[in-house]
């Protein structure tokens, strides 16, 4: 019986998949053969010598020590693309949210009351018109499982789509599409693009990789969707670029 300790909430679903008679879950770490985990951070926790093995429901292992655990031969698992899809969704959803301003329409809708809600709307329905997104460019920063379904989804909206992944793997370049561009560069990235979109993991070469000098190179307006970890994108220039505009809301 191997004695499992969960440091984060873990669906249920995902855990009926661990025979019972084979697997029991702990409420301590004392004793315990294995630590399954999401995003909870075990940077400073103490790990008992019965420790044998790491799960973490996800894909980044940026909260794990990884290096510590290989010096203790304590492998960590984890679960690339497993939520693929529905980050996929997300990105899609947060460049239609921005092309067609839908926040703020939302806002203006919720605000109205009493008579003249419909001369209201008729009336003010042309400051949200927005753009489409068909025919808009792209930019993809990794090109993993996350990367290459939202590389693909935008091109089957119409979208021009530039990506940039200098660790692509064969899998990965099977499953993009054949329409995507290479971008040679970061830079070259940053500057031809309307959205930009981070799949990448947070670790020494990403920490961020969007930072002034990126703000720099950007179209005004250029809309940014980070869905991968917070330290990618440096928040000053974030700031900046919102405060001036050369970053859309």
């Amino acid at each position: 019986m191997f004695k499992i300790h969960t440091l984060n909430n873990i669906s249920a679903n995902g855990l009926k998949r661990l025979p019972a008679e084979r697997y029991q879950m702990v409420a301590t770490l004392d004793g315990a053969d294995a630590v399954l985990l999401r995003s909870a951070d075990m940077h400073a926790l103490t790990l008992p010598d019965s420790i044998k093995a790491i799960g973490r429901a996800g894909a980044g292992t940026n909260n794990i020590p990884v290096a510590a655990m290989s010096q203790r031969g304590i492998p960590v698992f984890n679960a690339p693309g497993a939520n693929a899809n529905a980050v996929k969704e997300l990105v899609i959803a947060g460049m239609l949210i921005a092309a067609r301003n839908l926040g703020v329409a939302l806002g203006f809708v919720e605000a109205l009351a009493g008579d003249g809600m419909e001369t209201a709307i008729e009336n003010g329905k042309k400051k949200f018109v927005g753009f489409e997104l068909a025919g808009r460019t792209l930019g993809v920063v990794g090109l993993g499982a996350i990367g290459v379904r939202v590389a693909n989804a935008a091109r089957a909206l119409g979208m021009r789509v530039i990506g940039f992944d200098p660790h692509m793997t064969v899998e990965g370049a099977w499953a993009l599409s054949s329409d995507v561009i290479k971008a040679g560069s970061l830079n070259e990235l940053y500057g031809a693009a309307d959205f930009i979109s981070f799949h990448v993991p947070l670790n020494d070469a990403t920490r961020g990789i969007f930072n002034a000098a990126a703000l720099e190179l950007v179209k005004p307006g250029v809309v940014l969707l980070n869905f991968a970890r917070d330290g990618i994108v440096a928040h000053e220039a974030i700031q900046a670029g919102l405060a001036d505009g050369r970053i859309g809301r």
